[in-house]
């Protein structure tokens, strides 16, 4: 079982992760709000940068849909970590994240992008040997759904 100062090392290498080594992530201003394995959560704020539409003042499609994934990925990276952690109980459980590529990415559009912060929510319907399903959704800071989305992944 893993120590209190394992456990908030690891969480700081998977925040560190997610909001500092992948560019786009930073472009797009996306924070670990909850690294619960079972449904993390990330969190931004609207920005003038984010908008799509400059009229409507909503965000921009592709910031949800991308959003949407990078969830997605950080939900399958964390139900392989504690799948490894559960399966390698004698030794010590690897922390290295899995390869993950997006095979298939469906987004539904609920409503306008509205908010001054939103959060995204990713959970794993299935971790298979090879694919990987999740199903996500996108709130704003009333809690009012943006967006859903389900994607399928390899994983390697």
């Amino acid at each position: 079982m893993a120590s209190r100062r394992e456990t908030e090392s690891f969480e700081a290498e998977v925040g560190r992760a997610f909001e500092q080594m992948i560019p786009f992530n930073r472009v797009l201003g996306l924070k670990i709000d909850s690294l619960d394995p079972k449904a993390p959560r990330l969190r931004f704020d609207m920005r003038p940068e984010l908008v799509g539409n400059p009229v409507r003042q909503i965000l921009h499609g592709g910031v949800i849909s991308a959003t949407l994934d990078v969830v997605g990925g950080l939900a399958i990276a964390l139900a392989s970590l504690a799948k490894n952690a559960e399966e390698n109980t004698e030794e010590a459980p690897s922390r290295h994240f899995p390869d993950i590529g997006t095979i298939d990415l469906r987004i539904d559009y609920l409503r306008p992008g509205r908010g001054k912060y939103f959060i995204a929510t990713g959970r794993v319907v299935r971790l298979g040997g090879r694919v990987a399903v999740v199903h996500m959704e996108l709130v704003n800071d009333t809690d009012e759904q943006i967006a859903t989305g389900s994607a399928a992944y390899i994983v390697g």
